[in-house]
């Protein structure tokens, strides 16, 4: 049976001096991204921002910060997965860096001039210069995460 989607989304915007912790997402929707996830059975939003960061890049969260909160029209690969109320967090960590094989294709520290270039491959695919599958091989920015970008003035 397909898990129902819940609607509720984390994510979170991991520093390291001038770098930004982006993973490229191994299942639908591909792309790079922010390490985030849905709620689901969490007793709150920090809680699974917590449990996602540790899961999808193993890392422990020493501290979060709402930065931005909102509806977004996007899919996942969940059953009704239209649309997401999201809460992204600035997040302090420690531990050492470790992708899951399950979620992540790979995980690193992203300058803002490489998100850039990143950006501009979602532009081509959302302009339909990309095709399903070029955009599968080699991705730009996840569609609602370039949305989220723009807001925070990332890119």
């Amino acid at each position: 049976m397909a898990t129902v989607c819940d609607h509720t989304s984390v994510g979170m915007l991991v520093r390291k001096d001038d770098m930004l912790l982006l993973i490229e997402r191994a299942r639908f929707p591909f792309g790079f991204s922010i390490p985030a996830g849905h709620v689901d059975d969490d007793a709150s939003f920090e809680k699974a921002a917590m449990r996602e960061l540790q899961e999808e890049v193993g890392l422990d969260a020493t501290g979060l910060t709402l930065v931005a909160e909102g509806r977004k029209e996007n899919v996942c690969r969940r059953e009704n997965g239209t649309w997401h109320y999201w809460k992204l967090y600035a997040v302090h960590a420690e531990g050492e860096m470790k992708g899951s094989i399950e979620e992540t294709k790979q995980a690193g520290w992203y300058s803002k001039a490489e998100i850039g270039r990143l950006a501009q491959k979602t532009e081509a695919y959302q302009n339909g210069e990309v095709t399903e599958e070029q955009w599968k091989q080699n991705p730009g920015i996840v569609p609602v995460m370039y949305e989220w970008f723009v807001t925070l003035k990332i890119i």
